[in-house]
């Protein structure tokens, strides 16, 4: 069954496939019951936001939901793709960008087109699942290094370059823009000042990033002033854009090469006209309300500054990502969880082993520009009380059963 479907049996519709339902927002309906939800990645509110509601809507009503048909290279591209595409390149300042449908299947489709097995690809030891599955594809040699550890990356370099020598071959280093689960910055800055050293091309997989981090919103690569190194580009539409899909940017030369070259675009439907029209004005409205990712960034700076001096233990997190560890056992964790959903109406993700080690409960909040200081200070007031049941031994012996 595997380490997640195991407790399926218990945890399905509640901890696993949990319905939340009514208009997205910082509160919703869970089983019933309002709850204050900080598990949505609608960093900048732009779900709902009356704009993109009109936009789609109108989009949907000329356009339906079939059209264009067919894969973009033969019968499925129009203007409103290629005009997407080009207000992307220019925000995330690349020379050309390419949508993709979905997030995780482009970063696989990505990494498979770009490498062959004369290419070695050195990556973050804790990358996301898509890049992990991308490497899978791989025929070449990869070596992984230690989370964020530049001479961990340095060592993997030197047995890369010793490889690529022999085989002709060259380096693709991989890493994310803002790691989803601790909130930390990949080190995009001391990686790009190691080509001064090596020969290597970056990719970088900015999900968490793209419309939050930055002077701009344009990303981690602009918020850690290093644009020019970063020579592969990856966002996603389902974070701070609230919508589906993801694009690729680069150079002229790359972008055309995974244009022809990416096997999940070649032989797959376009994205429909509405959501292309939608993203949009996704991105007109992120490029023209800065006080959108001001106000996201300063209800995470708020709660992280509160939860620290409650004592809580955010681990490295320097972005809006906040995960608040606690030491607990499953079924310590489950109660938690339940109390905190059923007594207090705050539901947030739990996470647990194997993402995490043993013995640790992640409770992971995400902020957004729609939460106010007063749901902050509710959760606030909440966490403590459930910190110190938890410490006191309450949830220990706790029966689970879900009414």
């Amino acid at each position: 069954m595997g380490p997640l479907g195991q407790h399926q049996k218990w945890s399905h519709g509640y901890f696993s496939f949990p319905k939340l339902e009514g208009e997205i927002a910082p509160h919703m309906q869970f089983r019933g019951k309002d709850h204050l939800v900080w598990s949505l990645n609608n960093y900048l509110g732009l779900a709902n936001h009356p704009e993109v509601r009109e936009a789609d809507a109108k989009a949907a009503a000329d356009y339906g939901m079939a059209y264009p048909m067919g894969a973009r290279m033969m019968s499925g591209n129009s203007s409103q793709h290629e005009a997407l595409e080009k207000d992307l390149a220019e925000f995330v300042r690349k020379d050309d960008a390419f949508l993709l449908n979905y997030g995780y299947q482009g970063m696989v489709s990505i990494i498979d087109a770009l490498v062959d097995r004369f290419d070695v690809i050195v990556y973050d030891a804790e990358s996301h699942a898509c890049i992990i599955d991308g490497l899978r594809l791989h025929m070449g040699k990869r070596f992984v290094y230690k989370h964020n550890d530049i001479e961990s990356c340095r060592k993997q370099l030197e047995r890369a370059t010793k490889l690529v020598q022999e085989s002709g071959g060259g380096i693709l280093v991989i890493t994310e823009g803002v790691f989803g689960m601790s909130g930390a910055q990949g080190k995009l800055k001391e990686i790009c000042d190691l080509k001064s050293e090596f020969n290597f091309r970056l990719l970088v997989d900015d999900a968490h990033g793209f419309g939050t981090m930055g002077k701009t919103g344009a990303g981690t690569h602009e918020a850690q002033d290093c644009i020019d190194g970063v020579d592969v580009y990856f966002g996603t539409f389902a974070k701070s854009m609230a919508g589906i899909g993801a694009f690729v940017a680069s150079s002229q030369e790359i972008v055309n090469f995974l244009r022809y070259n990416m096997r999940s675009q070649t032989f797959a439907k376009a994205l429909p006209m509405p959501m292309v029209i939608g993203l949009r004005k996704r991105l007109e409205l992120l490029r023209s309300k800065p006080e959108l990712r001001e106000k996201l960034w300063h209800v995470a700076t708020e709660l992280q500054k509160g939860l620290r001096e409650r004592g809580f233990d955010l681990g490295i997190t320097d972005t809006m990502v906040t995960p608040v560890f606690l030491k607990g056992e499953l079924n310590e964790a489950t109660a938690l969880t339940m109390d905190l959903r059923e007594n207090y109406g705050i539901f947030c993700s739990i996470v647990l082993y194997p993402v995490i080690p043993k013995g640790l409960i992640e409770l992971r909040i995400i902020p957004t520009a729609m939460h106010t200081l007063e749901d902050v200070n509710r959760t606030l007031e909440a966490f403590s009380e459930v910190s110190e049941k938890l410490k006191s031994g309450v949830y220990k012996e706790q029966k689970f059963a879900i009414s």
